[in-house]
C-alpha cells in the first residue's frame, strides 16, 4: 500500500513524554480523589469530578497521541460532531433517568 500522508509535525519524544506524565499525573489525581467525600457539595460531585479529569486526559490522548491536533478541518469537524452527538445522547439519556419514579426497589 502506498503511504499518503503528508509530512506533519509532530511533538517528538519528549512532548510525548510529557503527556504521558498528564496521564499518569490524571490518573493518581482520579484515584486520590476517590477518597474525598464531596456529597457535602452537591449529590455526585465525586462522580462529576471524576468525569471532569478523565475528561481531560481524554482530550490529551485524542489531541496529541491520536493526531488530531496537527490534522485536517475536516478531522476536526468529525471529532467536533462525535462530542456534539455524545451530549446529544447523554441528555436524552438523563432526561429519561432524572423523571423517573424512585421505583420498586428504592428503600
Amino acid at each position: 500500500m502506498s503511504d499518503n500522508h503528508s509530512e506533519q509535525s509532530h511533538i517528538g519524544y519528549p512532548g510525548y513524554f510529557g503527556v504521558f506524565a498528564i496521564l499518569v499525573v490524571g490518573t493518581i489525581l482520579t484515584y486520590l480523589t476517590s477518597f474525598w467525600d464531596l456529597d457535602s457539595i452537591f449529590p455526585g460531585a465525586n462522580t462529576l469530578l471524576a468525569l471532569a479529569i478523565a475528561l481531560t486526559k481524554m482530550t490529551f490522548v485524542m489531541l496529541f497521541f491520536m493526531h488530531v491536533y496537527w490534522s485536517k478541518k475536516m478531522v476536526w469537524l468529525a471529532v467536533v460532531a462525535s462530542f456534539f452527538w455524545l451530549s446529544v445522547m447523554f441528555a436524552f439519556t438523563m432526561q429519561d433517568y432524572f423523571t423517573r419514579n424512585s421505583g420498586v426497589f428504592s428503600g
